[in-house]
């Protein structure tokens, strides 16, 4: 027994002595600049061969092309993605960093930082090209970096809604023939009822979002219990006539091929970021380090961009196709909602969520 006690403590001693080798060496090549920094990071990714990262970016549409873009550069990573929608990241996450088994090195997506960080699940990190960004794009604390936005707004089935009786206003949406006739997602992280009753809240201020929600409450919307795209799915269907808060180029792309649905920006539209974070313990942290220099590197924003995503980056000019749902360049404001601003409401929001809207 004796010698079984002995054996466990040695391992685990081994296992407690490798993770801090690995934190002090990512620190180490943190501090480098310039070419050291990057022969580092490749003589460190030569040896892990691989990289993960979980997303919420289509599969098909965003992380394959990355996926091949990023291995014509660096040939000797292997690069293992996982797809699923934000809750289920933080949760795949939190669960490897619970049972001190992490799989993952990088996690992408909206709304992912936040909880991460409280569960001390994050290792902070800092990218030489993150200097291009916006300075709303990086976290000061070195805990994240933007690698697309998302413009959120409405979507409408043009066969169910004439353009020219679409709504155009916040205001517009409390009208009564809308009532029984709309629908958004009550449970996802972002592009939800949540996510709009705290862009409600940040815009209008406290009393007069509350008056403002009591009314909209009062058109009976549907809660579906599904993904902001799926929403879209429905009103594409003729399920509903308009779909709440939903990723503004979801419509755009369906309308491309065929869909009978339109998206509809309102002023002010709600923006928001997906970010990437690095895991603490990361098993391959050279080579995430290289993944995350490529995705907001001019190569990844460039692919980020094709795949009707929008770049971080504000050099890397959007498809025409959805430049119409960008604020700057359509005479609408942008109110910004972070990623701290989001998880700190969301108690909030949840409350009045549950007050007005959980009639269906």
């Amino acid at each position: 027994m004796n010698r079984i006690i002995l054996a466990v403590t040695l391992c685990v001693s081994a296992l407690v002595g490798a993770m801090g080798a690995q934190a002090a060496d990512l620190q180490a090549i943190l501090r480098l600049e310039g070419e050291p920094r990057e022969r580092a990071l490749i003589e460190g990714a030569r040896k892990e061969g691989k990289v993960v990262m979980y997303s919420a970016m289509i599969e098909n549409q965003a992380l394959r092309p990355l996926k091949e873009a990023f291995r014509q550069k660096y040939p000797f990573i292997d690069v293992e993605f996982w797809r699923a929608d934000t809750r289920d990241l933080i949760n795949k996450a939190l669960a490897e960093a619970r049972a001190r088994n992490m799989i993952v090195d990088v996690i992408e997506g909206g709304g992912v930082s936040e909880a991460l960080l409280r569960a001390n699940a994050l290792e902070p990190f800092r990218l030489p090209g993150a200097t291009r960004l916006p300075s709303a794009m990086v976290d000061p604390k070195g805990y994240w970096v933007a690698t697309r936005l998302s413009y959120f707004g409405m979507g409408y089935n043009v066969k169910l809604v004439p353009e020219s009786e679409a709504p155009r206003t916040y205001q517009d949406l409390l009208d009564p023939k809308w009532k029984g006739r709309m629908a958004w997602t009550g449970e996802a992280e972002t592009g939800s009822a949540t996510m709009f009753i705290s862009f409600i809240r940040g815009w209008m201020g406290e009393q007069k979002a509350e008056d403002y929600l009591r009314e909209l409450g009062k058109q009976d919307i549907a809660n579906v219990t599904a993904s902001p795209r799926e929403v879209v799915n429905k009103v594409m269907s003729g399920e509903y006539a308009i779909a709440l808060n939903v990723f503004l180029h979801h419509p755009i792309i369906s309308a491309k091929q065929g869909a009978p649905v339109a998206s509809q920006p309102m002023d002010p539209i709600l923006g928001n970021a997906s970010v990437m974070v690095l895991a603490k313990n990361a098993p391959h942290p050279h080579a995430a380090l290289l993944l995350m220099d490529f995705l907001i590197s001019p190569e990844g924003q460039e692919v980020i961009r094709k795949a009707d995503y929008f770049p971080s980056d504000p050099s890397i000019e959007v498809e025409e196709s959805v430049a119409r749902i960008v604020p700057s360049k359509i005479g609408m404001q942008l109110f910004f909602l972070s990623e701290e601003e989001l998880f700190k409401s969301r108690a909030k929001s949840i409350e009045l969520q549950k007050k007005y809207f959980r009639r269906r």
